[in-house]
């Protein structure tokens, strides 16, 4: 999740490491919290094998007084994706199966990047995603018809509103199963993933209270 994430990030624009930690933070939302003790190794291992590069760091500029010493506190080291780095996110992005989808963490970081996935592909993650959250509340239904006579109220209350979230939340993908449709047989479509322009369709807005891949 975390390589996944960051050269999806570098994919935009280069950035130093204060600023990757920003922005991974608002790419995982609540899903994970990223300190410069998971973020700098990570770093490291990608430059190792040759996904990202470094650029010296800027004179004189100082690093966020929580950063680790990692550049002796002289300037920030700013970091930027290699073409094997760009093969290797596209390759990522092009995964359909299980992975892309089965793990909610991962899928929510994946919807943060359906921009650069090609439609195709976007329509086959939705629909897995889907089918998981179909089978997560196809289980939630048969224990709670099992166990309701055995629960007290709280904690019947507490299934049930898992189940509420199960629903809002298949709705939510069927809504944006519907608009990737929708998008793939308006004219033009075709064109604009040539081109690199994003054909992603307006996403709907997630379940209230639910980030994305949280179930």
């Amino acid at each position: 999740m975390l390589e996944f994430a960051i050269l999806g990030l570098l994919q935009q624009a280069p950035m130093h490491g204060y600023e990757l930690r920003k922005q991974l933070a608002q790419v995982l939302g609540g899903l994970r919290s990223i300190s410069y003790g998971s973020l700098y190794p990570a770093l490291r291992r990608m430059q190792a094998a040759g996904l990202i590069t470094t650029d010296e760091p800027a004179p004189r500029a100082l690093l966020p007084a929580d950063a680790p010493p990692l550049t002796g506190r002289r300037g920030k080291v700013v970091y930027t994706i290699t073409a094997d780095g760009k093969e290797r996110f596209h390759e990522l992005v092009s995964e359909t199966g299980p992975e892309a989808y089965d793990d909610g963490g991962l899928f929510g970081v994946r919807l943060a990047f359906f921009r650069h996935t090609a439609q195709d592909a976007r329509l086959r993650i939705l629909e897995g995603r889907r089918r998981t959250v179909e089978r997560q509340r196809e289980g939630l239904r048969s224990s709670l018809s099992r166990t309701r006579e055995r629960l007290d109220r709280y904690t019947l209350e507490l299934q049930r509103h898992g189940l509420e979230s199960v629903d809002r939340e298949v709705r939510w993908l069927s809504e944006l199963i519907d608009s990737e449709r929708r998008e793939a047989s308006e004219p033009g479509t075709a064109r604009r993933e040539a081109s690199g322009t994003s054909g992603a369709a307006a996403l709907p807005d997630p379940p209230d209270g639910d980030p994305p891949g949280t179930t």
